[in-house]
């Protein structure tokens, strides 16, 4: 999506708000012996009272509200009746549409007490987002944020999860460009005005494929080590990038 009036800028950012507070509300509910169930619950009530609808449900038919991924499990985790327990590291992933328009954002909380590798792994997707955040303004190449997000990982001394990307959203969930967290010089295309992308590290601890879990849903590192995801949804603008799920 391109943003191309102000009522399409108010409408992502009203969106995007609401993405940004349901993410507020679960990670200040998340605590051990609750289910991802529970969980994903608080999320739904919180967006469902404000007129917004999950975005996956809508697209993909999703089994849940929002993702939640526990440890090993990379994306797209199912809610379920899974407990969680101290030391789990859990990616929280919300993509809701509100009036037609979508926003998506994601966070890692690391449940206490977290191990020192858990730890950096959160650390390091925040910084790597940042770092990409920190050129994403009109005419930069796409493959651009890509570098940014592989140089910081690489420096934590972690690894970027190749086959999962950010991507455009507003209209739909996953919309062109494809925004991949590693360096190509054949990645198309340049940022410009107004575009609308989910700017996402996904990353694991140590360099792991990916499989699929027999839910048809479930993404995780082939090898069991930990991973990590942090999002948001930003859109260019002038000299900068305005993250527009900020809570």
């Amino acid at each position: 999506m391109t943003v191309k009036s102000k009522s399409d800028l108010s409408s992502m950012r009203a969106v995007g708000k609401l993405v940004g507070q349901a993410l507020r509300e679960m990670r200040a509910a998340v605590r051990p012996g609750m289910t991802t169930e529970q969980l994903d619950d608080v999320g739904a009530a919180f967006l469902r009272r404000r007129g917004a609808r999950s975005a996956p449900q809508l697209t993909y038919d999703f089994p849940g509200f929002n993702c939640i991924s526990v440890n090993d499990e990379i994306v797209h985790g199912i809610p379920s009746a899974r407990v969680i327990r101290a030391g789990d590291v859990v990616k929280i992933d919300v993509t809701a549409e509100l009036d037609g328009f979508i926003a998506d954002s994601a966070i890692t909380v690391i449940i206490p007490p977290g191990t020192p590798q858990a730890q950096s792994l959160k650390r390091c997707a925040t910084a790597a987002f940042d770092r990409a955040l920190s050129v994403a303004v009109p005419r930069t190449r796409i493959a651009e944020l890509g570098r940014a997000v592989e140089a910081e990982v690489e420096r934590w001394g972690h690894a970027v999860v190749h086959d999962m990307c950010g991507h455009g959203v507003g209209r739909a969930l996953h919309e062109p460009p494809s925004v991949p967290n590693f360096f190509s010089p054949f990645t198309p295309g340049q940022l410009e005005e107004g575009l609308v992308i989910a700017l996402e590290p996904i990353i694991s601890a140590t360099p792991s494929a990916v499989v699929e879990d027999v839910d048809g849903w479930t993404i995780r590192t082939a090898t069991g080590c930990l991973a990590a995801h942090y999002e948001h949804t930003i859109v260019i603008r002038g000299d900068h990038a305005e993250i527009l799920t900020a809570a």
